[in-house]
């Protein structure tokens, strides 16, 4: 196998690679049949073909869905990751191409085409970063570049995810034409600060679930850390909602208030997040932001409807996600950090976290254009936000399926009390957590051709030697 690995990984790295020194690779996405796109318009009005659907089906799978699992296992070092990021590239370089042979509907210059090139270059120094890698190569002044390679291929491989989401919502918007000339400005708005919560509800899911013995390393609370990005959130808005030295128009007033509670009440969690004695504190504060912003968007001014009825509804889970989450520290856990002796979550504590990612969904899909083409074509608000929760379903199930896999490959976060032992479940790589010496060294020699001989437990490395039977 390993020999098998060393002849494909260097040739798919030249292959990714070999994207960028081609016309093809620099022309943008879908460039072709112009003459189809009238004056004015971002795209044709021919349909989507197959290839461009099959394009898409593809960098889902891929980026959305392969890519997020082989960093999982590449942080708990396990040996499926090297495979399952090798068929993620593999498909990834296939839907690239693909993406600039289909027919059918004709795409302007756009953001989506000109950002996929950045995309594929980071997937190419994060191959090149992983070979690299497993060469091994520590003697001399390899030492050292083995240390910048793996500090850079975990920093590469851990923004991947994001940078993908972000390339697929430009694809979104480049499918359907949307977010040019004045409606930019809006798009900015509800893409950012819908990514904005979503993100929040994961931080939130990471720490409720695998983050509790770092958070008391860190020796401050959640609210501390929320505080603190909720003021700095709020300063950028109150200097960026209304073009200083221009008129107030439509919610300009609205937007900057909100920018300015966001401040005060940030600096006024993190000056709650204390005790007297410099020990963490939890507080409402967080929580209380986020209820109020809910209010001040469920009576946000529309020009729609149905814009009217999604923006209420958003605000609605808004609210919702901020009352669960005051109700969560206050009463639930009383001011600590977890109620259970080993380390679980309540079960209300997931309540919060899916309210954030159902109202980023709510948020994102609420902007002008879409609110125009849902009600052109007849659907009601309730089936839109029936969908769009939905995908908040299949996100929060996501999030928990690679989190429950970053668990089972990782040593327990909980230390045993005096005179117990730890119940271990069968990692996912199919071998067993165990103690006995024994059983291990015959777990090592089973897999030692799989080994190179100069690995060793103490290399940082994502693709090192893993302890316990765990290998690359």
């Amino acid at each position: 196998m390993a020999s098998l690995r060393s002849r494909v990984m260097p040739g798919l790295a030249l292959v990714v690679v070999g994207i960028f020194t081609s016309p093809r690779g620099v022309a943008a996405h879908g460039n072709h049949n112009m003459e189809n796109i009238q004056d004015g318009e971002a795209t044709s009005a021919d349909p989507m073909d197959s290839i461009l659907w099959i394009h898409i089906l593809l960098m889902l799978l891929s980026f959305g869905i392969i890519f997020p699992t082989g960093m999982v296992l590449g942080i708990t070092r396990n040996r499926w990751h090297v495979p399952v990021q090798i068929l993620g590239t593999i498909i990834a370089v296939l839907a690239y191409f693909l993406g600039h042979l289909h027919k059918g509907r004709a795409f302007a210059q756009n953001v989506h085409a000109s950002f996929a090139n950045w995309l594929m270059l980071m997937l190419a120094v994060q191959v090149t970063f992983g070979i690299y890698l497993k060469f091994h190569i520590t003697k001399g002044f390899h030492g050292k570049i083995r240390k910048v390679a793996v500090h850079g291929h975990g920093i590469v491989g851990k923004a991947m995810p994001v940078i993908a989401w972000v390339q697929m919502l430009f694809g979104g918007i480049t499918a359907l034409g949307f977010c040019r000339d004045d409606h930019l400005g809006q798009c900015l708005a509800h893409f950012i600060m819908g990514s904005a919560f979503i993100g929040y509800g994961i931080l939130l899911t990471i720490v409720m679930i695998v983050g509790q013995a770092w958070l008391k390393r860190t020796g401050r609370s959640q609210e501390f850390f929320d505080s603190a990005i909720i003021a700095a959130w709020g300063c950028v808005n109150t200097f960026t909602e209304h073009r200083w030295g221009g008129a107030w128009v439509a919610n300009d007033i609205q937007h900057t208030t909100m920018g300015v509670i966001w401040w005060c009440a940030g600096l006024a969690g993190v000056w709650l997040s204390r005790k007297r004695d410099g020990a963490p504190k939890r507080n409402f504060i967080p929580g209380f932001v986020i209820f109020i912003t809910g209010w001040a968007m469920s009576g946000h001014p529309q020009h729609l409807p149905l814009s009217t009825m999604v923006h209420t509804v958003f605000g609605y889970t808004l609210m919702a996600a901020g009352l669960s989450r005051i109700i969560e520290v206050a009463f639930v856990l009383k001011d600590q950090n977890t109620i259970s002796e080993d380390g679980d979550a309540n079960s209300w504590q997931y309540i919060p976290p899916f309210l954030l990612y159902a109202s980023g969904f709510l948020f994102m899909g609420a902007t002008e254009e879409q609110m125009k083409l849902i009600s052109d074509a007849g659907i009601t608000h309730v089936s839109y936000v029936l969908v769009l929760y939905s995908f908040s379903f299949i996100i929060f199930l996501f999030t928990h399926m690679l989190l429950h896999l970053y668990a089972v490959n990782s040593a327990p976060t909980v230390p045993p009390k005096d005179g117990e032992q730890i119940l271990r479940a069968p990692r996912m790589n199919g071998h067993v957590h165990t103690d006995s010496r024994q059983i291990r060294d015959a777990q090592e020699f089973e897999l030692a051709g799989l080994m190179s001989d100069d690995e060793g437990p103490e290399s940082p490395s994502t693709l090192g030697k893993n302890n316990e039977g765990r290998v690359d």
